[in-house]
C-alpha cells in the first residue's frame, strides 16, 4: 500500500490510482489490517470521507489526503438488521451505527451488542477482527475480499 501522509494531497488524476492506492476500498481494507483506520480529507472543505474516496463527495475537489482517524467516537443513529447479509446471517439480528468518530469522519459498522443496550451518544471502540474469529462464512466473501479484516464496534 502507498503510504501518504497528511501533508500529501490525493490522486489528482485517475491514472494516478492504483489497486492498492489508500484511495481505493482494497487500500482501506489494507491499512485497516495493518491496524490502521484511514479516511480521506478534502483540503479545499475538510469534508472526511471514510472509506477514504480519491475525489470528495462535498465539493467534488481532487484535493485530498490520507489522514489516520481515532478508533473511538459516538453512536449517532442505529438500528436492527434482522436479515442480514447471507455471510452474517448465523450473527442476525445485527445491530449497525453510524458513528462519528472523535475527528468528525463517519463510519458505519456493525455493533456487538443487541439493539437494546445501544443508545444514541454511546461511546464506542472500533476493534478490527479475523473474519475467522467472527465465525463469518467465508463461502460468502468474493475472492478478493478474503484477506478483508472485519470491522466492529465495542461499547465502551
Amino acid at each position: 500500500m502507498t503510504d501518504t501522509d497528511s501533508t500529501t494531497t490525493g490522486p489528482l488524476a485517475p491514472d494516478d490510482i492504483t489497486a492498492d492506492s489508500p484511495f481505493t476500498l482494497p487500500g482501506f481494507f489494507d491499512a485497516l489490517a495493518e491496524g490502521r483506520l484511514v479516511a480521506a480529507r478534502c483540503t479545499e472543505c475538510d469534508e472526511h470521507m471514510l472509506p477514504p474516496r480519491p475525489a470528495c463527495y462535498g465539493c467534488g475537489s481532487r484535493a485530498v489526503t490520507i489522514e489516520e482517524q481515532p478508533r473511538t467516537g459516538e453512536v449517532i443513529s442505529y438500528t436492527s438488521v434482522n436479515r442480514p447479509p447471507s455471510a452474517f446471517d448465523h450473527l442476525a439480528p445485527i445491530t449497525v451505527a453510524v458513528v462519528e468518530l472523535d475527528s468528525s469522519a463517519r463510519l458505519t459498522g456493525r455493533v456487538d451488542a443487541s439493539l437494546e443496550d445501544v443508545t444514541i451518544g454511546d461511546r464506542v471502540e472500533l476493534q478490527v477482527r479475523d473474519p475467522e474469529s467472527v465465525d463469518i462464512d467465508l463461502d460468502f466473501d468474493l475472492s478478493y475480499e478474503e484477506d478483508w479484516p472485519i470491522h466492529v464496534f465495542e461499547l465502551v
